[in-house]
């Protein structure tokens, strides 16, 4: 039993050590989340703007989602040219989102690509790149409604020529739906205006989330074999496309950066089936690309190499913790005091400096993801290290298709000659969705949240 408390009391003492420093130091590096990081406007630049080309992979969407989604994107502020690239990946529901290719077929801005097969996310924007010629490329969700600048924040942005790629700050579109959306809210919050806006501050943004991530097409074309041909232990690697992207970019000397006021709103998981499964997948991924990750360390800032061991030898120090503490108290019956205490501290200080941070009391109430994550969370990923090579998404089954199979697709061209008038009478009937008055702080995304609008992709 002495053996037992002593493990939980050093465990979690070394836990407490490591996180404090961990935190305190990302804090530090941090940049505001309130105050815009960037200054001027494009209108006043003397250069030419970038043509921008945004991609959005869909599979089996809601169609009304997509609708938002798509209106959001054409309702963008940015003085320059969007070309919009809508990838149907062999859905299911073809016929009930046609409504909405045909609306958006006939805008000169748009392009609707559908492929024959379902060949997953990664090939899909592969498709609409390789279709595409813009300066910029801008991958979004199929789910997730852009604020009206977010385009011209991420272009500003991508201005310095050094920068391959830069992400917009996430929020839950369906934050007010249930508990767990209101965590996953506080969450994406912490995740990006702590962790992300602290690795910006080096350049070296670790996962540029797929919501909303801009990239510089030179640079990508420089990595988009490497990026369609990933493998791991063999096998075919296809989620987490993002976090290896962002990885690809920082291999090849381009920096990589955070915009906290580019806003983009996105559905997360309302229950705790779906959302398990999405960090399952999540885990998986992330453990791939940490261990690729590991030989960029030594070119990158030192701070990288304490947020690298911060994420994965914290939880793993966590865990043993509790281990011991569990069989301390079945085997014993001895409470684990020492344990105890300091995890409830130390979760009580991180939310107060979150709420302080935030202005917002709402993130005392994020203590409540402490539990989740010992209890559910912290075995999931031992789980995912267990499983690496699982690289099944969870939600959906992905059809092999050959390489001749992949190329048929079938693209909607602009000015297609049917009005978004002539759709409306269909046995499904969509219409634009009406957001160009949004704010850029997307405030009203409330309006969105009260469907369940997962997606397949999530």
């Amino acid at each position: 039993m002495d053996l037992l408390a002593t493990t939980s009391a050093a465990a979690v003492s070394s836990y407490a050590v490591l996180s404090t420093i961990y935190k305190s130091v990302q804090a530090l590096y941090a940049r505001p989340a309130i105050n815009s990081s960037l200054q001027g406007s494009l209108a006043k630049a003397e250069v030419v703007l970038p043509t921008v080309d945004v991609i959005v992979p869909c599979f089996n969407e809601d169609p009304n989602t997509l609708a938002e989604c798509l209106e959001s994107i054409c309702s963008q502020d940015y003085a320059g040219k969007i070309q919009v690239y809508v990838v149907d990946d062999g859905s299911a529901n073809r016929d009930v989102v046609a409504p909405v290719h045909q609306i958006y077929a006939s805008d000169p801005r748009v392009s609707i690509i559908l492929l024959a097969n379902n060949v997953g996310k990664r090939k899909a924007q592969i498709a609409a790149i390789r279709s595409s010629s813009g300066d910029l490329v801008l991958n979004v969700d199929s789910d997730t409604i852009l604020a009206a600048d977010v385009v011209t924040k991420l272009v500003l942005k991508m201005s310095d020529p050094e920068i391959g790629a830069a992400m917009g700050q996430l929020i839950a579109s369906n934050r007010n739906q249930t508990w767990l959306t209101r965590l996953i809210d506080m969450e994406y919050w912490l995740a990006c205006n702590e962790e992300r806006a602290a690795q910006a501050r080096f350049g070296a943004v670790m996962c540029c989330c797929g919501p909303c991530a801009m990239y510089r097409r030179s640079a990508l074309t420089l990595l988009l074999d490497q990026y369609e041909a990933q493998f791991f232990r063999g096998k075919p690697s296809d989620f987490g496309e993002d976090r290896h992207l962002t990885i690809l970019m920082l291999k090849a000397g381009f920096r990589t950066e955070y915009v906290p006021d580019a806003i983009a709103a996105t559905v997360v998981p309302h229950s705790l089936g779906p959302y398990l499964r999405q960090q399952l997948r999540w885990a998986r991924s992330t453990f791939r690309d940490t261990f690729l990750a590991l030989r960029l360390l030594p070119e990158l800032d030192g701070y990288l190499t304490l947020d690298v061991i911060g994420q994965n030898l914290g939880p793993f120090l966590l865990a043993i913790s509790t281990l011991a503490a569990l069989a301390q108290l079945l085997i014993g019956g001895s409470i684990p005091w020492w344990t105890g205490l300091t995890i409830s501290a130390m979760t009580m200080v991180r939310c107060s400096v979150a709420a302080l941070r935030a202005r917002d009391l709402r993130f005392i109430g994020f203590s409540l993801h402490t539990p989740i994550n010992i209890f559910l969370l912290l075995p999931l990923k031992a789980y995912a290290l267990c499983t690496l090579s699982n690289s099944d998404w969870l939600s959906r089954k992905v059809t092999n298709v050959s390489g001749e199979e992949e190329k048929q697709r079938v693209i909607l061209r602009r000015n297609a000659g049917r009005s978004a008038a002539g759709v409306g009478g269909g046995p499904n009937p969509v219409h634009k969705a009406g957001l160009a008055h949004r704010p850029s702080s997307l405030a009203a995304t409330e309006s969105v949240s009260g469907r369940d609008r997962s997606t397949a992709y999530k």
